[in-house]
């Protein structure tokens, strides 16, 4: 019996982009009844409006690199992926400004960039960061070391096409950095785990490639000394473009300085910062855990947040808690943000994990912060409220009831259940 919901994805995504389902198309363990990659923001829309008149439950995916992240659709009809969503459309280097569309690989746009001299801002922690395609990082909101210096995405992103659940596309921003007109749309889209719509272009501003750079690592003793030497960098004169933390689980810990400029400035404040450390050594290249999440597939992946004077709690929070659980819980993260991450290994028993995710949510909500899982086995899942308590929930749910009245794109994967 031919399968109408087929044909018409197929006529939307012009033939080729629309198929079954099979092996490899799960979503937290959740397998939809068909794929499709529109190859424009036209076909895109063309097939979302096709989703809304057949009821269909839809989740947009990329490179699948954080993919495991937030919590399982509680229904999948139709997964979108932009993998035909690719290319800059428009480079203004005078400007310093990209226009790109959502399934390219931040590695790829940061090579078409790197001739003019100029870069996205941006890290993508690996592995397996280097696959990950701009939608998803502005889906997950995700932001490496070096957002102490240049923001996070949403502080670079100024444009975006998106669109709605029911077909429609929307655009907001523009491609002017002072241009602030519908801003708030790219912002309510970065971070929301493809709850709203589908990303299809963004538009950010650029930074230029620094002339420069090293690293400075130093060994501490502990995390404490770790806090106090960090503290030390935050009230220097260095100007870091990055300042990272790792605490292993076999008791090391290390700080690492990004020093980006001109060759005599990066070179003078190297000097300075090698003397305020005491021991650090200087490098062309980073540490090997830097820009690195501290797990691995499979394992118990966690995000923790405090405000700057919280970190030195957080961070021995962490430590007591593998201390006294016999655990080997990682930390590794921006002590100069305050945004830390933590691994544990699949094998912990979920009971463990829960009380271990529950007294570092104690310390971090004291610290002004809050700690979110965001991955773990299902085991695990079962036992954990993901995203743990978050302030304005009743007005997330507003706006998700605004953008996607019938609870469409994404269902359950969001704080809430949204």
């Amino acid at each position: 019996m031919p399968d109408d919901v087929l044909a018409d994805l197929r006529a939307a995504a012009g033939g080729a982009g629309a198929r079954p389902a099979g092996a490899g198309d799960e979503v937290g363990g959740v397998l939809p009844r068909y794929v499709a990659a529109p190859g424009s923001t036209e076909e895109a829309a063309a097939l979302l409006r096709v989703a809304a008149v057949r009821n269909l439950a839809v989740v947009a995916a990329g490179a699948g690199t954080k993919q495991d992240w937030a919590g399982p659709p509680r229904r999948l009809d139709l997964l979108l992926r932009t993998r035909r969503l690719t290319g800059v459309v428009e480079h203004a280097a005078g400007d310093l400004i990209v226009v790109v569309r959502a399934g390219t690989a931040v590695a790829d746009l940061q090579a078409k960039l790197a001739p003019a001299g100029q870069q996205l801002a941006l890290d993508t922690p690996l592995p397996p960061g280097a696959a990950a395609t701009v939608g998803g990082v502005v889906a997950t909101n995700a932001s490496g070391p070096r957002r102490m210096r240049y923001g996070t995405l949403r502080d670079l992103l100024i444009g975006i096409t998106v669109v709605r659940p029911d077909g429609v596309v929307a655009r907001a921003g523009g491609k002017v950095v002072k241009n602030v007109a519908g801003y708030d749309l790219g912002k309510l889209f970065t971070g929301a785990y493809g709850t709203l719509g589908l990303v299809t272009e963004c538009a950010f501003r650029l930074h230029p490639l620094p002339a420069a750079r090293t690293f400075l690592t130093r060994r501490a003793a502990d995390a404490a000394e770790a806090s106090h030497l960090a503290a030390a960098v935050l009230a220097s004169q260095l100007a870091p473009s990055a300042l990272e933390v790792d605490a292993a689980p076999d008791g090391g810990t290390e700080i690492a300085v990004l020093l980006e400029g001109t060759a005599r400035g990066v070179r003078e404040r190297a000097a300075a910062g090698r003397a305020l450390l005491g021991g650090a050594t200087a490098a062309d290249e980073p540490p090997h855990w830097w820009s690195s999440y501290p797990w691995r597939s499979g394992d118990v992946g966690l995000k923790l947040t405090a405000v700057l004077s919280g970190v030195p709690r957080l961070l021995a929070a962490a430590g007591e808690a593998a201390r006294r659980h016999r655990v080997p819980l990682a930390v590794r993260g921006s002590a100069g943000t305050g945004v830390l991450y933590g691994g544990l290994p699949a094998a912990t028993a979920p009971e463990l994990a829960a009380r271990i995710v529950a007294e570092l949510r104690a310390e971090a909500g004291t610290a002004g912060g809050h700690v979110v899982v965001l991955t773990a086995p299902p085991a695990v899942r079962e036992r954990i409220d993901l995203w743990g308590p978050v302030e304005g929930l009743d007005l997330m749910r507003r706006v998700k009831a605004q953008f996607d009245p019938e609870a469409r794109f994404a269902p359950g994967r969001f704080v809430g259940g949204i």
